[in-house]
């Protein structure tokens, strides 16, 4: 048997296989137990514990799967069986791989980001639907914005909503959407809704061009596809998603009642304000009259403070003329101090340069014995290099010249 094993793990692993769910069990131990069979026949499958706690869904008989694992053959009975490592339902594998790469490269370019997402606004004037003319999520729509605001006027935007043609025509119905924005008709909310089904019914909201499409809305966006454990890419792009079409609906439109109520406690708000108003106003100018009293009272007291006014003022008058008269008298003594002051402080500083002016002279220099030596052209001679034989050289010394010539 285990030869029979080895070859078949050489020649077949690993494999797949896709077939139909038969007397599925699950042991104490979370083995599970089950087979695989189609119209020509069945393979025992074993899934360990391991295995089977990965499962995403509860598998359950005459469910179609696909198997992935190995071949192996059973010691004890002989029995050929497939030890399966991994377990999807049949037609979902491959989508659903496809859905999640999607969903990363949508992603990475920063469709879903959170900073993107819209509120949605509190009094909508126009409302607009994609959705399929014959869908019941259209009816379900229309009845609840019926039923809640019937003053809002709805914009329909026919599109197919499952289908190979579907995902061209929700683009195109988008765009007709949006090229109403900044004119009267243009809608402040834009519902996109369509009932539940399974992951290949609600393909056409993963198609990369509706997202984007989605992505470039000028006004929010609610989705409302598929049930509430369903997901599409179009609900990560959308500003709010919606669990079904009938919430996406509720989401964007507030009940009449509810708004009705919302006016009336702000009329009755209003009505106590003004009335709270008026009184304050009323207790106000009681006060002014009372503080107002004769003219001619409030008139005695005006000339009262004009003549305290005009004392104060010669009063001050006088003062700044004393003291600025004093402040010039004191000045006018300390002016000839001042300018003795600068003027010796400038003639010891006269005194002291012409001292250090007489120690830069040359002539000092050349009373102790130097001499200066210039060429015949009157240039300075530092270095025996710089005389040539027979070069004549004239000599300045303390008390006058001599010529000279080089050797």
């Amino acid at each position: 048997m285990r030869a029979i094993a080895d070859a078949l793990a050489a020649r077949f692993n690993p494999v797949a296989v896709q077939g139909e769910i038969s007397g599925f069990s699950r042991a104490a131990s979370g083995h599970c137990y089950f087979s695989l069979k189609d119209d020509t026949g069945q393979v025992r499958c074993a899934m360990f514990r391991r295995a089977a706690d990965q499962l995403s869904f509860a598998p359950r008989d005459g469910q179609r799967v696909v198997a992935r694992g190995k071949l192996d053959v059973y010691g004890p009975r002989g029995d050929l069986q497939l030890i399966v490592d991994e377990l999807q339902p049949a037609g979902q594998g491959a989508l659903f791989e496809q859905f999640l790469l999607l969903k990363a490269q949508l992603e990475a370019e920063g469709l879903f980001d959170a900073a993107r997402k819209r509120p949605l606004p509190t009094q909508p004037r126009r409302i607009g639907v994609v959705t399929s003319l014959g869908a019941a999520a259209l009816r379900d729509v229309a009845t609840a914005l019926r039923r809640r605001v019937p003053h809002i006027p709805v914009l329909l935007f026919p599109a197919s909503v499952q289908g190979a043609q579907a995902p061209a025509e929700l683009v195109a119905a988008l765009e007709r959407a949006y090229a109403l924005h900044g004119s009267p008709l243009a809608c402040d909310v834009l519902l996109v809704v369509r009932g539940g089904g399974s992951l290949e019914d609600l393909w056409s909201f993963n198609d990369p061009g509706v997202v984007r499409t989605l992505a470039r809305a000028p006004m929010p966006v609610v989705c409302g596809v598929g049930h509430e454990t369903d997901f599409t890419l179009a609900d990560f792009v959308a500003d709010l998603r919606a669990p079904t079409p009938t919430a996406a609906a509720e989401l964007c439109a507030p009940s009449l009642e509810q708004r009705l109520g919302e006016l009336a406690y702000i009329e009755e708000r209003l009505r106590d304000a003004v009335h709270q108003s008026l009184d304050q106003r009323g207790q106000r100018m009681d006060w002014l009259a009372q503080r107002l009293g004769r003219p001619s009272t409030r008139l005695h007291q005006a000339t009262l403070q004009l003549d305290r006014l005009q004392a104060r003022l010669k009063q001050g008058l006088v003062r700044s003329t004393t003291q600025s008269g004093q402040r010039l008298e004191l000045l006018a003594q300390r002016l000839p101090v001042a300018l003795q002051r600068d003027l010796l402080a400038r003639q010891q500083r006269v005194q002291r340069s012409q001292m250090a002016l007489s120690l830069l002279d040359p002539k000092l220099v050349l009373e102790r014995g130097y001499a200066w030596l210039t060429d015949d052209q009157g240039h300075a001679i530092t270095r025996a290099a710089d005389i040539a034989p027979g070069q004549p050289v004239r000599a300045r010394l303390a008390d006058g010249e001599a010529e000279l010539v080089g050797r």
